[in-house]
């Protein structure tokens, strides 16, 4: 084609266009049968039953754990935390970011091939695809199959169990957050509340979108860790690796077949190791940031190794300084810091735990006014108390307060009710003689003792104010 000023051009048909971005082909993992395999499916089980069954565990009188939001209470078996004690998720949340610095210093991402929910839902959604579809080569040729009879009822199959899966699993999840036998009523008889609804369907969309659909694609693309996860390893770090030195030059050969007469490694490039990789990486090509360390490789290349006659290993966990012929070393700063760090943090908060105190009072004073002058002549001040009791007694509290010569609270607020797991607000009003003290703000302290029990007693202070002389 020749445009206007005499100079040509060229168009491309449609055919020869070629798209920015070509859609990632559906990942059909191989079953494989070894050590890390059982290892994965316990963990499975494991931390599936943990999330499925604890909301179902009862503590005296209520749900073993629950995080009453209305309330503002989360039940954790025996302990009561109220909004005050947050600063015990920060710790914990602590304890979780330096325990994944230390395990992934130590041996990769063990978090990410044996704990990540994204990982453990995905394995239970694969295996119900397998229950329903077969095995990996059914898998493949039913994709490729046209619609008819056996594909819509095991396609059908597979989405009745992953979407009954999903609902479960979001009404579990919510179950954690309204008592669940409450919530098992309300959705028998169709009466649950919109929020309630709302984070159900929620969850069970995620879970299901997430686990089911996108897999490893939330790996590879959507995960942060996966990417700065290299910054924390080093040369003694235990990631699977393939020996290169021992694999390379790879071939085809038979079993009766002397390698080293055709001058070839141990990897008879059966490809098992990228069929079974649930990422579809080549782990022969180096690690890669798409690993997330499942080992499901190794357990099928020592299958292979056995079946050749070869020793076990040639895809494995190590080092890069042992694959290099150096030793690996599992003590070193990093490992020796991250763990002793992450050990004072844990005993840390179990101190805290086991030392929390029962009491928590907190004190305001009455803003509207600094001071009261009575009839009797006595200066008053009012504060506004909240008491919350985090014991699972009721008791009667007795309320003291010093500072000041003279210094008394008023009857009906020096003895008072304090409900087990409850927050008990009181308008206490305290009086002094003014002249046995000097004019303006003084320091004072609130001490809540329980009647009964002397040990169980809690400190608060605040300011009193008299009024300065004329």
């Amino acid at each position: 084609m020749t445009t206007m000023d005499g100079q040509s051009s060229t168009t491309q048909s449609p055919q020869s266009e070629q798209s920015l971005y070509e859609s990632a082909a559906k990942i059909h993992a191989r079953e494989v049968d070894g050590l890390f395999d059982r290892l994965r499916h316990y963990s499975t089980v494991i931390l599936l039953g943990v999330y499925y069954l604890t909301p179902w565990l009862m503590w005296d009188d209520r749900q073993a754990i629950l995080f009453d939001l209305p309330a503002r209470r989360f039940y954790i078996f025996g302990l009561t935390f109220w909004p005050q004690d947050f600063f015990y998720m920060a710790w914990l949340l602590i304890i979780a970011g330096v325990a994944l610095f230390f395990f992934t210093a130590l041996a990769g991402r063990l978090w990410c091939g044996y704990a990540c929910p994204q990982t453990v839902w995905t394995n239970a959604y694969v295996w119900m695809e397998r229950i329903t579809e077969g095995n990996r080569s059914r898998r493949v040729k039913l994709d490729k199959a046209p619609w008819n009879r056996e594909k819509v009822l095991r396609k059908g199959a597979k989405q009745f169990l992953w979407i009954t899966f999903s609902l479960w699993t979001g009404f579990t999840f919510v179950g954690y957050f309204t008592p669940i036998l409450e919530l098992a009523r309300e959705v028998v008889t169709l009466t649950t509340g919109p929020w309630e609804t709302f984070w159900v369907l929620f969850y069970s969309f995620a879970t299901y979108g997430n686990a089911g659909i996108m897999r490893e694609q939330v790996c590879k693309y959507m995960c942060p860790y996966a990417r700065f996860q290299s910054a924390m390893f080093d040369d003694d770090t235990l990631v699977v690796s393939y020996d290169t030195a021992r694999g390379e030059p790879r071939g085809s050969r038979r079993r009766s077949e002397a390698r080293e007469e055709r001058g070839l490694g141990d990897c008879i490039d059966c490809t098992l190791c990228v069929q079974v990789c649930p990422t579809g990486i080549d782990i022969r090509e180096g690690l890669q940031y798409e690993c997330i360390a499942c080992a499901a490789c190794v357990d099928a290349c020592d299958g292979v190794m056995d079946k050749m006659g070869y020793a076990r290993g040639l895809v494995r966990y190590t080092t890069e300084n042992a694959l290099e012929g150096g030793k690996s070393r599992v003590l070193r700063p990093r490992t020796v810091i991250y763990g002793t760090l992450l050990l004072i943090l844990i005993v840390g908060l179990a101190g805290a735990l086991l030392n929390r105190a029962e009491l928590r009072l907190d004190v305001l004073r009455d803003r509207n006014a600094l001071y009261r002058e009575l009839a009797s002549g006595q200066v008053e001040n009012v504060y506004s108390l909240k008491l919350t009791n985090k014991t699972k007694t009721d008791f009667d509290v007795v309320l003291t307060v010093t500072g000041l010569p003279g210094l008394s609270v008023d009857n009906e607020t020096s003895r008072f009710a304090a409900p087990a797991g409850e927050l008990t607000t009181i308008a206490a009003r305290v009086q002094v003689e003014p002249s046995q003290s000097r004019g303006g703000g003084h320091a004072i302290t609130f001490t809540a003792t329980a009647a009964d029990n002397p040990e169980i007693s809690v400190e608060s202070t605040s300011r009193f104010f008299l009024p300065l002389p004329r």
